[in-house]
């Protein structure tokens, strides 16, 4: 059997691989990662919230970071509709959560011209590519782009990006943020967890 000799191979750092992805998974990602922030005094943190709920969770968890919530562009359901309830929104600044709103990284203009000429424009292949990690994994990295352009995170300080698959999240990781211009700057530095796909695979016994 092989044995790992640590000291030269690297650490070892702990990864929730979940049996599917989804919302079931909220509590276990988000305590995974405040876990591994207070290991590193990781003090910046972004999370994806379309309707707040995830947010506020992670509020009462993240008590010690800077937290960003991250949600969906208005409009992004239909026309001058935004997801986030404004009691919603005040309730996550009254804890001192920043609650960003603004346009998709991987998004917006672009995806006008995928919708009108039916061609993908080369933000959504960007996007097509993280997703074989998952849903999670592109949202994620999309929200720690949309967060440090609108400069609610430092680009030199590590931070723990956390995104989902459609409600929830599922996927938390550690990364080097960069703005959306310097994208190919960003490193995704750990993953902490995120969804195994076993069902997909036939892998689980």
């Amino acid at each position: 059997m092989c044995q790992l000799d640590l000291k030269a191979e690297g650490q070892r750092v702990p990864c929730l691989y979940f049996d599917e992805p989804g919302e079931i998974n909220t509590e276990a990602t988000l305590k995974r990662a405040a876990i591994r922030a207070g290991e590193l005094n990781v003090r910046q943190v972004v999370v994806a919230s379309a309707s707040g709920q995830t947010a506020l969770k992670a509020a009462e968890i993240f008590r010690d970071c800077r937290l960003v919530a991250v949600t969906h562009s208005t409009g992004f359901g239909r026309p001058d509709f935004q997801e986030m309830p404004e009691d919603v929104r005040r309730q996550l600044e009254q804890k001192g959560v920043k609650v960003l709103t603004c346009q998709h990284a991987f998004g917006g203009v672009n995806r006008a011209v995928r919708k009108r000429l039916g061609t993908y424009e080369l933000d959504e292949i960007i996007a097509y590519t993280l997703r074989i990690f998952g849903e999670g994994m592109k949202v994620a990295i999309e929200v720690s782009l949309m967060a440090a352009d609108a400069g609610l995170i430092q680009t030199g300080l590590p931070c723990v990006a956390i995104g989902g698959t459609e409600k929830g999240v599922d996927t938390a990781i550690l990364l080097k943020p960069a703005n959306a211009q310097n994208f190919f700057d960003l490193r995704v530095m750990e993953i902490l967890a995120r969804p195994g796909f076993y069902h997909y695979e036939g892998l689980k016994q």
